[in-house]
């Protein structure tokens, strides 16, 4: 798996996502850093009073996991599809489960939560 440090716009430890307010309970926020296909995709996710945050690329075909801004597939409060390939991952860990692309990992991004932000965390 890519370290995703090691990726173009990567934002540093300590860099702000986004408010706790901004992710409802069930759904999830994409955060961009930088420009074009290049660009670096955070997605924040919200379930059940969990956060989650994965790098916002299907392995499948290395595109955003969502089509329409924001709209993130959560399913069963611990599932998430890619919206182009129907690819199907745990929020646990990461792994693909059912789809084109069993057994990839979607890459975990390190969080720190406060009652009012989510932040890069320092964790690898």
């Amino acid at each position: 798996m890519t370290d995703w440090r090691s990726l173009p716009f990567a934002p540093a430890i300590g860099t702000r996502l986004c408010g706790a307010q901004d992710v409802p309970d069930g759904q999830g926020k994409e955060i961009v850093f930088g420009d074009g296909k290049e660009a670096f995709r955070v997605v924040v996710l919200f379930v059940k009073n969990r956060w989650f945050a994965f790098h916002n690329c299907c392995p499948h075909f290395s595109i955003p996991l969502n089509y329409d801004p924001d709209r993130f597939h959560i399913f069963d409060e611990d599932l998430l599809m890619c919206a182009h390939h129907t690819a199907i991952y745990r929020l646990a860990d990461g792994e693909c489960i059912d789809g084109p692309c069993v057994g990839a990992r979607l890459t975990p991004i390190p969080i720190e939560c406060t009652v009012d932000a989510i932040c890069i965390g320092a964790g690898s």
